[in-house]
């Protein structure tokens, strides 16, 4: 998915933290691990803030440029190096910051009210089957009925992967391969008895 197709399929309220940000140094923390949704909740952010600025921090590359923004929204902000973490916080601008370290201590230092997000601490079939079923029908390649995940799918899916979003997504993408050219109905999760 684009960036612009992720924020249209997102299923996050963003509200809260952009309020948190009209405050000068102000600072909120999205923790979590790897394919949770701390992207797709900053470019939610990025889209919903004309005034932000976005930058990923790639891994084993160089740091990219910082842009200016209001918020400043950093994913993988526990990449920052020292030296630019420093500019960036005596800069004072709001920050929004998609980590999997808990970078407040160093935030509180420079003067930040912190506030930390856990992304995906806790599953929720419900927000994981509306996440999963906007995106089953996004990328459907033709007419005719489009199956959908079922609650005890959901449930299923987060017993085996927990919050693991990027997780399910691989495994639901190579289910629907195994299937694509069977006549029976699309079963996303195979149950016993």
């Amino acid at each position: 998915m684009t960036r612009d197709e992720r924020v249209r399929l997102a299923v996050v309220d963003v509200e809260p933290i952009a309020l948190h940000t009209r405050h000068p140094r102000s600072a909120v923390q999205l923790i979590g691990d790897a394919g949770r949704g701390k992207t797709t909740h900053l470019l939610s952010l990025r889209h919903h803030l004309p005034d932000s600025a976005y930058v990923y921090l790639p891994e084993d590359q160089p740091c990219p440029a910082i842009p200016m923004g209001h918020p400043l929204l950093i994913d993988e902000a526990q990449r920052l190096p020292r030296a630019v973490r420093r500019a960036v916080v005596r800069s004072g601008v709001p920050l929004v910051l998609a980590t999997h370290r808990d970078l407040a201590p160093k935030l509180r230092r420079g003067g930040y009210q912190v506030i930390a997000r856990r992304i995906g601490a806790e599953p929720d079939t419900q927000h994981l089957r509306e996440l999963l079923n906007r995106r089953i029908r996004w990328c459907r390649l033709g007419d005719g009925p489009v199956p959908e995940l079922s609650p005890a799918d959901a449930r299923d899916l987060v017993t085996r992967f927990g919050s693991d979003i990027r997780g399910i997504e691989d495994f639901l993408y190579d289910r629907v391969q195994q299937q694509a050219y069977s006549d029976g109905e699309m079963r996303f999760v195979d149950r016993v008895g």
